[in-house]
This record gives structure tokens, sequence and C-alpha cells, in this order.
């Protein structure tokens, strides 16, 4: 595997531990306030974030590199709306698409057409993740100014289940 492809996705498990800990910040900055929808939904989108990380190393090992894990930086947001939450996350995912647009343009410019693949199935998993943050903040734009609307908005999200990745490596 190229070197500088390999640096990037091994920099980019700490970047998505990173995710996993902003999203465990906002999840309990949500707790604080009593919304435990909002809450789970941030704490399912750390493990998701953890599992990019471990899909990422494993596929690595796979292919016979090695992984240097870094420290992982405490998260620098304040929070102090409910609406901050949302919209720190969706610029988080802007940010990150940015980083993962960049190890599949390295890959493609040394012709490593199985990281490419690989890194396929995180280009799609970016568009879905920017698409729920932005409706996050659409949905809380409409319905947050109102007590009910907020209570069932927490309780939709609520209600969001964890699931592991289905990419095979």
């Amino acid at each position: 595997m190229d070197q500088k492809v390999s640096a990037l996705l091994n920099e980019q498990i700490n970047k998505e531990l990173y995710s996993a800990y902003l999203y465990l910040d906002m999840a309990n900055f949500y707790d604080a306030k009593g919304l435990d929808g909002f809450a789970n939904w941030y704490e399912i989108q750390a493990k998701e974030e953890q599992d990019h990380a471990m899909l990422m190393y494993r596929y690595l090992h796979n292919n016979g590199e090695s992984v240097t894990l870094e420290a992982i930086a405490k998260p620098d947001k304040e929070f102090k709306t409910l609406m901050d939450p949302l919209t720190a996350a969706h610029a988080h995912e802007q940010y990150v698409t940015g980083l993962i647009n960049t190890i599949y343009a390295a890959a493609q410019e040394v012709h490593d057409y199985r990281t490419v693949q690989f890194l396929d199935w995180f280009v799609k998993e970016q568009g879905e993740e920017e698409k729920n943050s932005s409706d996050m903040i659409t949905k809380m734009e409409l319905f947050g100014g109102d007590a009910k609307a907020l209570y069932m908005l927490n309780s939709e999200l609520a209600g969001r289940v964890y699931s592991a990745p289905s990419l095979q490596l």
C-alpha cells in the first residue's frame, strides 16, 4: 500500500475516535438537559464512529500495514443551547467528508483501487451522515420551540437502535 494512503488512513482512525468522543460529549449535554432521546441518538453516533475507526484499523492490518494509535483530543465545543450540538455535529460531518475525500483522492492518484473500493462505503456513509445531521437541524428549527413537539421529537430519537455496519473487508 502507498505510504501516503496508509498514513492518511492511520490518521483517520484517530479522527474517527475523536468523533466518538465528540458525540459522547453531545449525548452528555442532552442527558443533562433531560433529553434522553437526543442523548440516545448521539450515543449511537459515537458507536458508529468507533465502528468506522475499527473498520479502518482492520483494513490496514489486513493489508499488511501497521497502525499507530495516537492520543485522542478532548472535545473542545461548548454547548449552551439545544441547537448547538446539532449545528456542531453537522459541521463536523462536513469536515469528516472532506477528510474521506482526501484519502479517496490519494488512493485514486496512486491507482490503489482496493482502497478506493473500501472507501466507497465511507463516501456513501458520509452522505447519509450529512443528511441526518441536516435533518436534525431542520426538525429542531421546526419543533424545538414547542414543548410538546420537542417531547415527540425526543421520543422519536429515543427509538433509534444501534446496528453494526455491514461492510465486508
